[in-house]
């Protein structure tokens, strides 16, 4: 799988075998190694967790390869001609973006009919991304409508402290009629055990704990962002997180099933192959509708 600049292409970033694994090559090349990758660890978030699941992503993947549906080509069907499919259906079309995309043409986008976007703010308590002014407010300018999302790492800390630490670094929210929701990307765990080691009712109970600590300080529950597989899995299918507006990534034709407690879904990620930037979305609803969820 290759990745391109705008994700047209997007597959998973490369792995790198560990230096430990190289045994037989001596101690001197594993302190090469160790050296050589030290740079690229410091921006990590700590505390990176030993995989127990599916193979471990080189730390020179993350936090910069950790976007909204970055982990879903590595556990669920996806159909390559989604995007497509998909645009026959209509709703509002948006994008999200991380700073994997660098700088991007806002302008090319509103001249697409991109009418919303989300970026990438943070990671766990310890990343922020570096592109997210320049992105959050290009958006701005061209007169999209913007929000921000936070990636959760739920076995590195609490719910709460996710949630303070995407607040004070861009995901609040401001009743300036431009400003979307914040939202919360919860998928397969990037690192390691798709579920992070939780079980259900934890997982259930830290996203509850991130929604309440972004409605109380900003006056709106997130956006919830995940799969319908991956809930059934890691939360047990849990009902309780409805009343939170639904952003279902699903790389297919339509929607399908929803997660418990949801009749219908806010946005739909539906590719990751779209034109200028990769991540394309439908808002299930029109201009107006838009306009009301920015109001709150």
């Amino acid at each position: 799988m290759s990745l391109t600049s705008d994700k047209g292409t997007r597959r998973a970033p490369s792995r790198l075998r560990s230096p430990y694994a190289l045994g037989g090559l001596g101690a001197a090349v594993t302190a090469v190694v160790l050296a050589t990758l030290a740079p690229a660890m410091a921006s990590e978030p700590p505390g990176t967790p030993a995989a127990t699941g599916s193979a471990t992503p080189s730390p020179l993947a993350h936090p910069e390869g950790d976007w909204m549906g970055s982990t879903i080509a590595d556990h669920e069907a996806t159909d390559p001609d989604a995007a497509a499919k998909a645009t026959l259906a209509g709703g509002l079309e948006g994008v999200d973006v991380s700073n994997y995309q660098g700088t991007v043409d806002w302008a090319a986008l509103g001249n697409a009919d991109v009418r919303f976007a989300y970026v990438k703010a943070t990671e766990s308590t310890g990343y922020k991304n570096p592109s997210f002014s320049a992105q959050y407010d290009g958006a701005a300018q061209q007169g999209i409508l913007h929000g921000a999302y936070h990636f959760a790492l739920p076995d590195r800390s609490s719910g709460a402290a996710q949630a303070d630490y995407f607040m004070n670094n861009g995901g609040t929210w401001t009743d300036d009629g431009t400003t979307l929701p914040p939202a919360l990307d919860i998928e397969y765990n990037p690192y390691g055990a798709e579920c992070y080691g939780l079980t259900p009712a934890q997982m259930v109970e830290w996203i509850k704990d991130f929604s309440g600590t972004v409605a109380a300080r900003t006056g709106r529950v997130p956006v919830i962002y995940t799969t319908t597989n991956w809930w059934a899995t890691c939360t047990g299918n849990s009902p309780d997180l409805a009343e939170n507006p639904l952003w279902l990534a699903r790389y297919a034709a339509t929607p399908g099933p929803l997660p418990a407690g949801w009749s219908s879904q806010t946005f739909w990620q539906y590719t990751s192959t779209g034109p200028v930037v990769g991540d394309h979305n439908q808002f299930n609803g029109d201009e107006d509708a838009l306009k009301a969820l920015a109001e709150g």
